[in-house]
């Protein structure tokens, strides 16, 4: 386990940062041009061999049936977004992703962002690979929650779900064995998360001032963090084993402040942390059996004490293929999601059952939906979500999304959206 000492000098941490965001795409191109990793050693570093650019422009509505619960908020938002992809292969093995995002939103300041998901170089010489750059890296295998899923920073004001991630500055060698992958991680700089902004919905009854985040390092968002990963597919077996030493993704929001006008707002603080986790897959027939759990070590928890804790996920997903006698799928899905530190937990989810239905109807359109519920097990409050889409032609397609928070109690963490409900409709063009 990495050490949990909070002392790494800053002048280190910003020497390791150059060398991972500067150094080393300019090393890449010297170490490749002079050993020659191209089966003709000959060949120049640069010979393009593949280029492509994709991606897409997007429109969102989003309309809120209930008044709005805090002054300035509105009940419909419009906004415009776009990612493009530029992807560059070269004969040598080598390969540059870039992929920009940027949205702009009628209602929300905040969620009016721009990001590089992706500036990646990446070469591939034999069994090993080394990335550079700004990745997106995934862990996990549950539906309900990615739990263990900790290299990049959550997107929240994009989706309430979790899928969207910040880029992250990274330095990625990974080795294939028989045996299995084994990925090694240096991030050296680290991505705050955004929240709404005073006008945006989904947001809680006291703002979060960004602009004071305080970290539990010296070093604050130069602290280098590090990961290391294990995974292979053994038979019906999918297994990663993982462990992460540095600032957490998620912050405490515990403390108060005041902004510039004087109001009260809520500062996050990040704590440097330690987790070691684990996931499981395990695919049998038409029954796919998931696990992921974690053992965290430094982060604070609702009271703002300093708690080790363990949390897992846990569940099946079962299949009918060519259900009602017909081409689409249906696919059943319950897990269980449990937090030791149940009432002191930072998490929406501590002790709550989720239930699912996704339906892929396999026809021309490419139709397909997910149904879920969240259910408290230890209160009323209840999350039931729908998300689907259809393509209008092969280059557009329309999504829908609606979430609606049900029996709400006061205490709940949820409680400050119980007026959030909203139906969400957007419609993409991809290049």
């Amino acid at each position: 386990m990495f050490s949990n000492d909070k002392g790494v000098p800053v002048v280190m941490a910003k020497y390791v940062s150059l060398f991972c965001g500067v150094l080393t795409p300019l090393l890449l191109l010297i170490v490749g041009h002079s050993v020659g990793f191209a089966d003709n050693p000959g060949q120049s570093f640069l010979a393009l061999e593949f280029q492509e650019i994709r991606g897409y422009v997007s429109t969102e509505a989003r309309l809120f049936p209930e008044q709005q619960a805090f002054p300035g908020q509105s009940r419909h938002e419009i906004s415009m977004a776009a990612e493009p992809e530029y992807y560059i292969e070269w004969e040598n093995y080598t390969s540059l992703t870039v992929t920009p995002f940027a949205r702009v939103d009628s209602a929300d300041s905040r969620r009016t962002h721009v990001d590089m998901r992706e500036f990646l170089l990446r070469i591939v010489p034999g069994n090993w690979t080394l990335a550079a750059g700004l990745g997106k890296v995934f862990w996990g295998v549950t539906e309900s929650k990615h739990l263990i899923d900790i290299v990049n920073q959550t997107d929240i004001i994009e989706s309430l779900n979790g899928e969207d991630k910040f880029g992250q500055p990274m330095v990625n060698l990974s080795f294939t064995y028989d045996w299995g992958f084994v990925d090694m991680f240096v991030m050296p700089y680290f991505r705050e998360r955004l929240f709404p902004s005073r006008s945006g919905r989904l947001r809680g009854s006291v703002l979060v001032d960004a602009s004071q985040a305080r970290f539990s390092s010296g070093a604050g968002r130069w602290h280098p963090d590090f990961a290391v990963r294990y995974s292979n597919s053994v038979g019906g077996w999918d297994i990663g084993v993982s462990h992460f030493y540095g600032t957490n993704r998620e912050p405490t929001l515990n403390s108060l402040g005041l902004s510039a006008d004087g109001t009260v707002v809520l500062v996050p603080e990040y704590e440097l942390v330690n987790q070691s986790s684990i996931d499981l897959q395990y695919t049998i027939g038409a029954w796919l059996w998931k696990l992921e759990s974690l053992f965290r070590q430094g982060q604070k928890n609702a009271l703002g004490t300093e708690q080790n804790f363990y949390s897992f996920i846990g569940g099946f997903e079962y299949n009918v293929f060519g259900a009602f006698k017909t081409n689409s799928d249906l696919g059943l899905l319950i897990e269980y999601m449990r937090d030791s530190r149940l009432n002191k937990s930072t998490d929406l989810l501590q002790h709550d059952v989720f239930t699912g239905i996704r339906w892929t109807l396999n026809d021309e359109p490419d139709t397909q939906a997910l149904v879920g519920v969240f259910q408290d097990l230890r209160e009323s409050t209840r999350q039931f979500f729908v998300e689907a889409s259809r393509r209008i032609n092969d280059s557009m397609r329309a999504s829908v999304e609606l979430q609606i928070f049900s029996s709400i109690e006061s205490g709940d963490i949820l409680s400050d959206l119980r007026d959030d409900d909203f139906l969400g409709v957007e419609i993409a063009y991809y290049y």
